[in-house]
C-alpha cells in the first residue's frame, strides 16, 4: 500500500486531547462521552493549532454518535485516519471498528489502541481491573476484536504494530493470513492463549513494519 496524505480525521475516545489538538486538518470529528478540557482549553489549542477552529465535537458516546449523527457528518467526506481508543472491551471495540470501516475512504487507515496487554491483570475487563488494584495501564480485550475481525472480514487487512500498547492498523483490502475463529472460540481465550501466539492472533509486526507496509520500503 502506497502512503498519501490523509487529511479527514476521525477519533473516538477522545479523554484530555493529547492527540485529537495536534493533528492538522480542518476536519476534525472529535467523540467522547466526557471530555476533560473546557472552552478554555479548546481556545488555547487554537492559538497553537489554528486547525482546531473547525473541530467538531461529540460529546456522547461512540454508539449513539453512529446511530444519530454519523450518516450527516460524513455525508460529504469519508474518514481517511481515523484513531479508535474508546471503552476497552471486546464487543465495543468491535462495534467502533465495523461503524467506522462504513465511513472510511478506501485508502483509509484506521489505528486502533491496546491491542497487545503485556499482563494478565490488563487483559481483563474495567471490573476485574478495578478489583486487582492493580496500577499502571489497562488494555482490556481489545486484542480479541482484532482476532473477530482476522476471521470474518476477508476485504481488509489487519496487522498490530508491537508499540504503545499495540497499535492495530485496520485499511481496506485482502486479508493476510485469516483467522478461522469463530465467535464462541473468541470469547473464551484466555490470556495465556494469547501470550503463546501473540504473532499469529494479532499478525504482530515490528515497529518498522508500518513504513514497509506505507511506504513501500
Amino acid at each position: 500500500m502506497k502512503f498519501r496524505r490523509l487529511n479527514n480525521y476521525f477519533e473516538i475516545g477522545v479523554h484530555n486531547g493529547h492527540v485529537l489538538f495536534k493533528i492538522r486538518s480542518n476536519f476534525k470529528i472529535a467523540v467522547d462521552p466526557d471530555f476533560v478540557f473546557d472552552f478554555f482549553r479548546k481556545a488555547g489549542k487554537i492559538l497553537m493549532n489554528p486547525y482546531n477552529l473547525f473541530n467538531r465535537y461529540f460529546e456522547k458516546t461512540s454508539d449513539d454518535f453512529f446511530r444519530q449523527d454519523a450518516e450527516r457528518v460524513f455525508a460529504n467526506k469519508n474518514v481517511q485516519i481515523a484513531l479508535i481508543d474508546g471503552l476497552h472491551q471486546y464487543d465495543y471495540a468491535l462495534r467502533d471498528i465495523e461503524n467506522t470501516l462504513k465511513y472510511l475512504s478506501d485508502d483509509g487507515v484506521i489505528l486502533v489502541h491496546d491491542c497487545n496487554p503485556l499482563s494478565h491483570s490488563a487483559s481483563g475487563t474495567w471490573q476485574e481491573w478495578q478489583a486487582s488494584g492493580e496500577k499502571g495501564f489497562w488494555n482490556g480485550d481489545v486484542w480479541k476484536a482484532i482476532v473477530h475481525l482476522r476471521s470474518t472480514r476477508k476485504d481488509i487487512n489487519i496487522f498490530v504494530l508491537d508499540c504503545d500498547h499495540g497499535l492495530g492498523v485496520v485499511t481496506k483490502g485482502l486479508t493476510e493470513k485469516p483467522l478461522s475463529y469463530q465467535r464462541e472460540q473468541i470469547e473464551k481465550l484466555t490470556f495465556a492463549e494469547l501470550e503463546a501466539n501473540r504473532e499469529q492472533l494479532l499478525n504482530l509486526k515490528p515497529v518498522n513494519y508500518f513504513y514497509t507496509y506505507f511506504l513501500g520500503k
